[in-house]
Formats: C-alpha cells, structure tokens, sequence
C-alpha cells in the first residue's frame, strides 16, 4: 500500500497551507536561493557582534586602506581589507547589515500599517470625501520622485537614522493605500462581505475581521518588495549625508566616505555596493516567488 506524500495529503486528511505554498514557492529556484540569502543575512544581523571579527568603529592605525588578504597585519588579519581610518570593512559590513534589516523592517512596518488604514478607509467610504482626500494625497505622493520626497522629508526633520525612517516609510505610503484599497474594492464585490452585511456586521468588524485577511496575500508580496526599496532609499540618504551619521556602519555611508578612494583603494566601495546590490536582489527574488506562490492567477 503506497502513503499518501506530504505534499499531497490524503482525502480526509485536513489542509496544510503552509506547506502548499512552500510546494508552490519552491517551484522558483529563484526564489529559494533568494530566500537562502535573506535568512543567511537575518543571521549575520542577529549575530552580528558574534560574527565580526572586530568592533566596526575600532581604528587600527598601522593598518589604514590595507587590501583584502589573509597575512596578518600586527597581528590582525583583514579578510576584506580596511577603511582609510583603519577600520575593519568586513565587521562594518556585518553590522551593515543588521541596520539594514533593521531600517527595511521598521520602514516597512510603519508604512504597511498607516497604508492598511488608510486603504481601507478609501475603500470603505467610496464616493465620499475621506476617499477623495486620501487618494489625491496619495497621487500628489506619487508625482514626486521617490528619493526628492525621502529628502524633503529628512530636510524637514533633520538628518539621522531615525529620520530617514520616517521619510522612507512616507514614500511607500502610497504604494500600500493603493493596493489595500483595490483589494478592499474586489472583496467587498463579493458574497461573503455581502452576506456579513446583511448578517449585522459592523464596519470596522467588516474591515478588520472580514475582508482585510482576505487582502493579506498582495500585502505580503509588496511588503517583501519593499525591503529591498527600503534598503536602497536609506542608502541613498546615507551617501547624501542625510541618513545614518558617521561612525554609524551603514552601507551608503561607507560608500559616501570611500568616495575619493574608488581608484586607489577599489574594495572600500565595491565591497559595500555588492552588499547592497545581492542584499535587494534577494529580497526581489524572494517576493517575486511569494507572488507567484499566492497568486492563483500565476499559479494556474
């Protein structure tokens, strides 16, 4: 007698969605290497004073803009090289990367929030003001190039990390109020929100319990795509001087201080440019699989 696979549960079995969207994420290699990237680097970011070889705003004075080697320099060696202060470039890309996650994660978070409340506001109060005010605030958003809004915000509040938060998740804003609102409009054309309705459903038990869950999957996929938008606008504002502030180890600001080395000293900006680059091309990959694993338009 042949088992049922775990893949395929048997007929009385109950449904595991979870492993059927891993079955459907995985389909994309893609997607799975991407994946393999975004929790390797989770680990380095949770790890990261475990990982680094040394503190990222120690000076080795002896050893300032040394390339990357494996012979010991004092007695230290510097796998990826040193900055033109001295300063160890692997232990500064490692902590790298945890303020990225940690920017992209909070960013995100604001953003994915005020964007649900907006958007279900829109779509619940159709026709009337509050949808017409949100969403011509939202096409005035749009008009204005991404990184000119992120630094008028920060102008307005000043550099800093903390900042250029907020101005990166004000310039995803948008993005969010449109797709929940769409997703609002396509559920609330169907039977079940109809069937709440006339079961004496109150709004917000509508908007919160009833059709938001069903907007999830869209949500998640923008949400994973953001990250990597998150990344690359903090970065921007750190090479600009408005973002993280110096000895902060963030990947625009390394490159912003390597500037002038690009030709004498290659690995102090090629180094953190292809952290950048693998670390959203990660995070691209891995929600470009998400949409196609919950999206059964695609998976059909």
């Amino acid at each position: 007698m042949s088992l049922p696979s775990a893949e395929a549960p048997g007929p009385g079995a109950p449904p595991r969605p979870a492993l059927a969207l891993w079955h459907d994420f995985r389909r994309n290699r893609g997607a799975v290497v991407g994946l393999g990237v975004v929790l390797l680097l989770v680990l380095f970011a949770v790890f990261a004073d475990a990982v680094a070889p040394y503190p990222p705003a120690e000076q080795y004075r002896d050893a300032t803009l040394r390339p990357p080697s494996l012979q010991p320099v004092g007695g230290h060696v510097f796998l990826l090289g040193t900055d033109p202060v001295g300063r160890d470039v692997l232990s500064r890309l490692i902590h790298g990367t945890r303020l990225s996650l940690v920017i992209g994660l909070v960013s995100v978070g604001l953003s994915l929030a005020g964007g649900v409340l907006l958007g279900l506001v829109a779509g619940f109060y159709r026709g009337r003001f509050a949808e017409y005010a949100v969403m011509r605030l939202m096409d005035v958003m749009l008009a204005l190039p991404s990184l000119l809004l992120a630094v008028a915000v920060v102008a307005v509040l000043g550099p800093g990390l903390a900042n250029a938060m907020y101005a990166i998740a004000i310039v995803m804003l948008p993005h969010f109020v449109r797709l929940t609102r769409g997703a609002v409009l396509v559920e609330l054309g169907k039977d079940y929100a109809s069937a709440s309705r006339l079961a004496g459903a109150g709004t917000l038990r509508l908007m919160f319990d009833t059709v938001l869950p069903n907007c999830a999957a869209p949500l998640i996929v923008q949400a994973t795509l953001g990250f990597s938008s998150a990344i690359l606008d903090a970065a921007a504002l750190g090479f600009l001087g408005l973002g993280a502030q110096p000895p902060t180890p963030e990947w625009g600001s390394m490159l912003a201080s390597a500037l002038e080395f690009i030709q004498s000293a290659w690995w102090v900006v090629t180094l953190p440019g292809l952290a950048i680059l693998i670390t959203v091309l990660a995070f691209n990959l891995t929600g470009d699989g998400l949409r196609d694993a919950l999206d059964p338009k695609l998976k059909a």
